[in-house]
């Protein structure tokens, strides 16, 4: 098997409460092509936990906390959904700001499911073509964006999905911006 993205660093963003398949499938599938895969958090804990149908699921360990990570090391940097991730991470102006850096840098952004809240607070969504979960449509469109009921939308650098059943795309989409 052919990894075409050997040695790429990317980043997952997540706390407490993360969708468990948003954040392990991109994870595993992205280590499949050759990525060097690291979960940033601002937790404190050393794992965080999921949210897995209508309860909790499993942990993750953090690899690196939010506080020590340099967005400049990342070639990419993933957005796992749920209610409950996103939701903590949007009021966390050190997870904003590790957002837009890896923005400003022009590197790749990817956010699946609730996950694009974090593009609305960021500043990354105004004048930009997205899609998430379907209860965000109105946040992203006051928000300045233009949503679009698709499985993955790339938008320049800017990669977005709708939910669970997206990953395969979405996946492939934050796959063909780092081979790029």
């Amino acid at each position: 098997m052919t990894q075409r993205i050997a040695g790429k660093q990317v980043a997952i963003l997540a706390t407490h409460g993360f969708e468990q398949s948003e954040l392990i499938e991109p994870k595993r599938l992205l280590e499949a092509q050759g990525a060097i895969v690291t979960v940033v958090s601002p937790a404190q804990e050393a794992s965080i936990k999921g949210w897995k149908d209508k309860d909790w699921g499993g942990v993750v360990t953090v690899d690196l906390p939010l506080a020590e990570a340099d967005a400049g090391r990342f070639d990419a940097l993933v957005l796992p959904g749920g209610v409950i991730n996103p939701d903590t991470l949007r009021t966390d102006e050190a997870a904003l700001g590790f957002i837009r850096s890896v923005a400003d840098a022009g590197k790749p952004v990817a956010a699946i499911c609730h996950g694009p809240w974090l593009l609305i607070n960021s500043g990354l969504a105004k004048g930009r073509e997205v899609t998430s979960w379907p209860s965000l449509q109105q946040d992203l469109t006051n928000a300045g964006a233009r949503w679009r009921d698709a499985e993955v939308v790339v938008d320049g650098k800017l990669i977005t999905s709708r939910k669970p059943d997206d990953i395969p795309a979405f996946s492939e989409a934050v796959v063909n911006a780092l081979a790029a």
